[in-house]
Order: structure tokens, then sequence, then C-alpha cells
């Protein structure tokens, strides 16, 4: 969706010393990712380092595994500068089970700016909790790393969400691009602009590298969600010779520029609720009736009101018209949330909305006690260092007319022929990224996974991305965004013999 205040999309050629990390050995005579790999230049200090290993308890309030253990990785703030101030990164670990090991596996959640350590959990009870220490990570400025993005308090988050809504009137045109602008002051002030001008993509795969060395693997073995999947991509471009297996799953297209990601994104949300309302229609209770082609009309009929009036909830703030969409649309990444879209929407025919307050908390990082997690700041101020800012009006307007057209269910009623400019448009620090093709040179064979109706990141991304990256490209039919270890085994046997021993998946392998 198109960069807001809130909301998520829910992605330096350094010289060689000869200094090496780890040793040799091999698991079914092949090569692991123990096979010693260079160190850049002066980062001696980072690859090398020891880990202390301890409760995570003090990390994250995330269910974790009884036996998981965390830790904090120092790496550079400015790898430019890798003498200057330095950040730590939270990351997490359960040890293989079996005497057999393969190395690390390192996984990323997405967002940009969700929290990785709890994805430790994926692959329970498979080949991979035997063979792999599987690690993740929050990555620098997000969750338990240090220093934290940080840019509203939790009174300031919640005035936000209850503020009256704008329209695309002048006026309203002038007081969302103000409050851009106050936001990102906030940002400044209390993260500080030289770390703000190191939290992107560029950064990110150079800690990751970081923490392979530390973590002993001279390769890396590496599942990537979403945005994750962007992680990948720029680590194989940077790290070419440190990959041992990639697998990207729910991809971000290299070369879309943001402005065709979020009309795309929207069509693909679009897909998503209409796949829902046919689903629903086959219900006698369903509160859209039982005519899929008028879903859209009666789900507008249904949120329409609440742009000027919220309806009521137990907690006492209410629902207003952006935690409504922003509730349904959390329902629309799996087919799981369907019901609770229904009773969601099924509470507001009676005139409340707890539920989807509910859903919208948890979207954007709201806690019981009323706190929030630090995502959605860290969401904005990572997008607005990955991609180039929008600063045409003409083409902001068009975006937003795009939007609405492809995304009818999500078009308030309230557009014109202009629209706010973006948060990135008055960031404080310039982008250090921007999509472009693809061209890796010695990279091992990857994997990438891609879903027909994702709603979040669209189908021909993850195509496109398998073309540029000469991957095995493995399509799962269905309704969800992303699928790979997700109880799937059309998806998850090939993917875990990939991870495990590198046996490539058959071409146009289809699920």
């Amino acid at each position: 969706m198109a960069l807001k205040r809130k909301g998520r999309v829910l992605l330096l050629a350094t010289a060689l010393a000869m200094t090496v990390a780890a040793c040799t050995s091999t698991v079914d005579g092949k090569p692991t990712a123990s096979t010693p790999t260079a160190v850049p230049a002066g980062m001696d200090q980072f690859y090398n380092q020891t880990l202390t290993w301890g409760s995570c308890g003090d990390y994250t309030e995330d269910q974790m595994p009884a036996n998981a253990q965390c830790t904090r990785v120092t790496v550079p703030v400015d790898y430019a500068n890798p003498g200057g101030a330095t950040a730590k990164i939270a990351i997490s670990r359960v040890k293989a089970t079996g005497g057999n090991k393969v190395g690390s596996l390192l996984f990323n959640p997405g967002g940009p700016g969700a929290s990785g350590l709890s994805m430790i959990s994926q692959g329970d009870k498979t080949l991979l909790e035997q063979r792999f220490d599987r690690i993740g990570f929050d990555p620098r400025g997000v969750g338990a790393s240090q220093p934290a993005i940080k840019c509203l308090t939790a009174a300031e988050n919640d005035a936000e969400r209850a503020e009256p809504n704008r329209d695309n009137s002048p006026a309203g045109i002038a007081g969302t691009e103000a409050e851009n602008k106050d936001f990102a002051n906030k940002c400044v002030e209390r993260t500080g602009k030289d770390f703000l001008a190191h939290v992107g993509t560029r950064e990110v795969v150079q800690d990751m590298d970081v923490i392979r060395g530390a973590l002993g693997d001279a390769k890396l073995t590496y599942l990537g969600y979403s945005y994750g999947t962007r992680l990948g991509y720029a680590y194989a471009e940077k790290f070419p010779d440190h990959v041992r297996a990639l697998v990207l799953d729910g991809a971000l297209d290299p070369e879309q520029d943001p402005v065709k990601e979020s009309v795309a994104q929207a069509g693909g949300f679009q897909v998503a609720f209409d796949n829902y309302a046919k689903d629903c229609a086959k219900k006698a209770n369903c509160p859209l009736g039982q005519d899929p082609a008028q879903a859209t009309k009666t789900f507008r009929t249904l949120v329409g009101p609440l742009w000027d009036t919220p309806v009521p909830t137990d907690d006492p703030r209410g629902l207003h018209y952006g935690d409504a969409m922003t509730g349904v649309q959390q329902t629309l990444y799996t087919t799981s949330l369907w019901p609770a879209l229904t009773k969601g929407l099924r509470e507001l025919t009676q005139g409340h909305g707890d539920t989807l307050l509910a859903l919208a908390d948890l979207y954007d990082g709201r806690k019981d006690d009323g706190s929030y997690d630090n995502s959605a700041d860290a969401f904005n101020a990572i997008r607005c260092v990955d991609d180039p800012p929008i600063t045409d009006r003409n083409i902001a307007a068009q975006q937003d007319a795009d939007y609405r057209r492809v995304a009818p269910f999500l078009d308030d009623g309230h557009g014109s022929n202009a629209a706010p400019l973006e948060m990135c448009a008055i960031w404080p620090v310039p982008n250090t990224s921007a999509p472009h093709k693809l061209s890796i040179q010695g990279l091992p064979k990857t994997v990438v996974v891609s879903t027909t109706d994702d709603p979040a990141t669209p189908y021909q991304a993850g195509v496109n991305l398998s073309k540029e990256l000469g991957a095995a490209l493995i399509t799962y039919k269905g309704t969800r965004h992303t699928a790979s270890l997700s109880g799937v085994e059309c998806v998850d046997k090939p993917v875990i013999a990939y991870l495990v021993d590198l046996t490539t998946p058959a071409d146009g392998l289809t699920c």
C-alpha cells in the first residue's frame, strides 16, 4: 500500500583481507557452511567477535521456545567508517538437535520493521530442526536491537489513530503533509539523523554477513519472507560468494518502482477481498450478503459511515475508519483469518467494532498495556531510505487514482485529482537504495516461492525475481501471503530438501 505515516506492506564494495574464519567439514560428502570465507578488510573485530548467549527474557515478549537463547552482535553504524559508532543486533537461536549439523539457518519475516526473534520456531518437527541452528534477528533499529528507531510515544500513536480523517481537498492535503513533517521531525529528535541515514537494506545485508561470520558459518543459508526477500537478493548482490542457499518467499520485484509496487499491491488485496467475499457468500449469515458481485458495495456501506462517526467498543477508544480498514487488511493476509473478518463485519452491522479494533492493534503493534512496539516507526524509516521519494505531485495524484481504481473496496470516496506527497518526500536523509535490474555473477542456485493470489506481494513479482536470479520457482496456488514452512507438504518438502542438501526443486513445480 502507499506509504503513509502508519501502515506496512504486512523490502559498498569492500576490499578483502586474508583473514579467515571457521573450519572445513562435509555432510554426506558435500561441502557445508563452514568452508573458510575471507573477512572484509578492517572488520576483524566484528566478524570474529565472541558471542555470549543467554535467556531471551529481556529481548522480546513474543512466545519463544524453552530452549531459545539470545545475544547481540556488534556492528558498525556506518560500514564506511567501521571505527566509528556501533549498533547491536539482537539475534536468537535454537540449536540443532541432531548430530550431523549443516550450519546456521537465518530467518527474516519481512516488514520492513518486523522483529524476527521468534522466527526460530519455523521448521519445528522437520529436518531443519535437526540439521540447523535456527537463527532469528531483529534488523538494525528494530525490536530489541540497539539503538531502536523511535518516533511516536504510545499516547501520540493513539492520538494519531483517533484523528479525524482528511480528504484530498487542498486543506486536507496540507494537513496530511504537515502531520508527515511533524512525524519526521520526531523521528530525528528521538532517533538521531545519523542513525536514520543507516537503517536501510544497504546496511542490514552487511549486518547479516557479520552475523554469519560471528556464528562461524562461511556461507549463508537464509529463508526470507516478503521484505525479507529484498534482504536476500540484496545480500546475494553484495556477497554472492558467501551464499550457500537462499529461499525467498513472497518476493518483491527488484526493478519495480514504489508507485507501481503500491498499485500492484492494492490490486492484490482486492483479489484477496473478492476471494473472501466468494467464500463468505456460501454461508447464510455472511455480513456481505450472498452475491459476491455486490460485496464491495456492501462493504463500503458498512465502513463508510465510520469516516465521520466511530462506533463504540469495549475499549474506550472506539473503532475509527482508519483502524477498521487496517483490521480488515490484516485478515486478508491469510484465509485462516477470514472467520475473524466475518466476525468483525458482523459486529459492524450491530453497531460495535471490538474485533476490528483488536486486529488493527495487532497490525500496529499495540500491546495489551497500551504500549507499542516500534514496527510502524521502523517501517517508515526503513522504507524512506530504501526507495527514491515521490516528489512529483502529478505522479502522487495518478498513484492515488490508480490505487482507488484497482482496489475499490479500499476507496474511501474522498479522492480528487490531487493527493498528498508521502512521508518520504520530506524525509530528513536521502535514500540509499533504488529499484534496479539484478546482475549477479557466481551465485549458486536459489529458490523463489510465489503464491498466485498473494495480497501483499503479487505472484508476478516472484516470477520476475526468479528470472533475474536464475532461481527455481515454486508456485503455490492459494490466497495467502507466503507459503513456506506453513504445513503445505508440496511446498515444504522441496524447500527443506533444498536447504538441507541443496537439491534443486523440479522446474515449474506448482502446488
